[in-house]
């Protein structure tokens, strides 16, 4: 996916980690049938049939909403991932011949779960593009009424998220790295491409630990809604970032005996 006009510098190196991603999911599963070949034509809608998804060989699809160009997908992208969900609706257009190799769909989420890397890789290539999407969403409203989401760059020693807040964005480190502090002290560390701040959205709870970054560092900034709707829409995802969650939770927990331990000794 490339958007169309002025996009963010940062947005270059996601864009290039997220093309790497289909082929990875779709490692060791086969094809449901040939090359499917196309000829240029306004809506690529009649023409792919639902119950399949497409890796783009080659060509370039437009995709409009609202009449709006904002965005195309070129070889490597995965189409009709987005069956079923009926707003926001965009059009899917190519002005040359496109070669798409079809998956059946119920196969591709099936083989995807049924290995945890892979499913971790999908979560991470939904939640990539619609960061990017929201970033080109902010930039066609006007400047008055443009939305602060997207992505942020901060500095070693700012805080992104401040324990006892309220829980009104999802993250996901981008470039760097950040720690996380509860009650001043230190209870784990946030990596490059860790999801953080989920556990309040979900729970509508205030902020139970506070994320302090380690050094300059990018975030990709979810609105809670938006995320919400991403589980929602895929339960298969929701699934794969609880048990995320669940393992940052047992680490957090590890850490809090750890430090009750020492304090206990002194």
């Amino acid at each position: 996916m490339y958007l169309l006009g002025e996009q963010p510098a940062y947005a270059d190196a996601l864009i290039n980690r997220l093309q790497n991603i289909p082929p990875q999911l779709l490692e060791g599963l086969a094809p449901c049938g040939p090359t499917l070949e196309l000829p240029a034509m306004a809506d690529l809608s009649g023409a792919l049939p639902g119950h399949q998804i497409y890796l783009l060989e080659s060509g370039v699809i437009q995709a409009s909403v609202e009449d709006r160009p904002l965005f195309y997908l070129h070889e490597g992208d995965l189409v009709g991932l987005r069956r079923g969900l009926e707003q926001p609706h965009w059009l899917l257009g190519c002005d040359a011949p496109l070669q798409l190799i079809p998956y059946l769909r119920a196969d591709v989420f099936r083989h995807i779960h049924a290995d945890e890397q892979r499913s971790e890789l999908l979560l991470q290539y939904l939640i990539g593009q619609t960061a990017l999407l929201s970033d080109a969403v902010a930039r066609l409203k006007p400047p008055e009424l443009r939305s602060h989401n997207g992505f942020k760059r901060v500095q070693q020693g700012e805080v992104l998220i401040a324990q006892g807040d309220e829980a009104d964005h999802v993250f996901v480190i981008v470039e760097g790295h950040a720690q996380a502090f509860v009650d001043g002290h230190k209870v784990g560390d946030v990596p490059k491409d860790e999801i953080f701040g989920a556990m309040s959205v979900f729970t509508g709870e205030k902020r139970s630990a506070s994320v302090i970054a380690s050094e300059p560092t990018t975030v990709m900034l979810i609105p809670r809604d938006q995320f919400l709707s991403l589980t929602q829409s895929n339960p298969r995802v929701a699934h794969s970032l609880i048990e995320s969650m669940a393992r940052r939770i047992n680490l957090l927990n590890r850490e809090v005996i750890r430090l009750k331990a020492l304090g206990n000794r002194e």
